[in-house]
């Protein structure tokens, strides 16, 4: 049976394929290795982004608007990695190279949706921190738990609507060359590069998704941290302004493991191989979400504490029960 069919969408004829072909690394020998390594980090990104998550709903010191996005961020990284690392082991470890075309758009709805909003949330994180510095006697009216919540609700629902529209994009195009997505998923632009119809709208949201989830993010933060560098400079003892830095330490750190790899690959554009473009992707969408609570739990000083005294009540019962 022919991988391609046709179908009809608005009166006009759409060529869809029964299926795609992720073609994945190519030429490169002993990939299963990094496939065994991508199980480990999948496997610490459940744990850690679960642990962070239950430390956070479980302590009530911990229930204040700093930690909303702190939570946010481990639901997107958790849902993120699960939406990628899963389907790529199936697709090449046991090799499924072949994926449908309806679950081909979701696995790509769900991962473009949950990397877009770990970006984002990157960028609440940094609005926190600055309000924290610039405006610390205004910071309890200004961030409150109402204001954050209405914050990632919208970023929600306007990444939710980004991502749609791209997905309805690409429903409306005609495969009529090629069913070989050169990616390790169901990518947004190995896909829509395919096309041998008018593709125009999928274009425009192709610049549309590195905007959202790169360009502005990073512009956003880099001028947030240019007011907390002025605000730091304008405080006169020195210890005080080594303990406004620590407070930004952890959310530099997740910034730079986030977005190095990310903007590296995309300037070095077409001259980069498409194997190690691949590879520095997956790893850019894979060990963020695994490092982040790690991150946290080192270096947060509220978190650390939180944790100290949750090991401390669970030896207590512990001892409790066995006498």
């Amino acid at each position: 049976m022919s991988p391609l069919n046709s179908t009809f969408f608005t009166n006009t004829s759409i060529v869809r394929p029964d299926f795609f072909f992720i073609s994945g690394f190519l030429g490169i020998p002993h990939t299963i290795y990094y496939y065994v390594f991508l199980c480990f980090v999948y496997a610490v990104t459940l744990l850690g982004n679960t642990f962070v998550m239950f430390m956070i709903y479980t302590d009530h010191c911990l229930h204040n608007p700093k930690y909303i996005p702190v939570f946010n961020l481990a639901v997107s990284d958790l849902c993120g990695s699960t939406a990628i690392i899963p389907q790529v082991i199936d697709t090449f470890m046991f090799k499924s190279h072949l994926i449908s075309f309806e679950a081909c758009l979701t696995s790509l709805y769900f991962a473009l949706g949950f990397i877009t909003m770990q970006s984002l949330t990157l960028t609440v994180l940094s609005y926190d921190r600055c309000v924290a510095i610039c405006l610390p006697l205004r910071y309890n009216e200004i961030v409150t738990s109402k204001s954050m919540l209405v914050i990632l609700a919208m970023l929600w629902i306007s990444t939710g609507m980004v991502i749609f529209l791209a997905v309805l994009f690409l429903s409306t195009l005609s495969f009529c060359k090629s069913i070989v997505i050169n990616s390790y998923f169901c990518d947004h632009g190995p896909i829509y590069l395919l096309a041998c119809n008018d593709n125009t709208p999928s274009t425009v949201i192709n610049a549309i998704i590195p905007m959202m989830m790169l360009f502005l993010p990073v512009f956003y933060i880099v001028v947030t941290y240019s007011c907390i560098a002025r605000a730091l400079l304008k405080i006169a003892a020195a210890s005080e302004r080594l303990k406004a830095m620590k407070t930004c330490s952890s959310h530099l750190i997740l910034v730079s493991v986030f977005y190095f790899p990310f903007c590296i690959t995309y300037a070095m554009g077409s001259s980069i191989h498409q194997n190690a473009r691949m590879i520095n992707y997956s790893l850019a969408s894979a060990l963020p979400p695994m490092l982040n609570p790690i991150i946290y739990s080192l270096k947060t000083e509220e978190f650390r504490q939180s944790i100290k005294k949750f090991y401390r009540r669970k030896k207590f019962h512990f001892t409790v029960w066995n006498k």
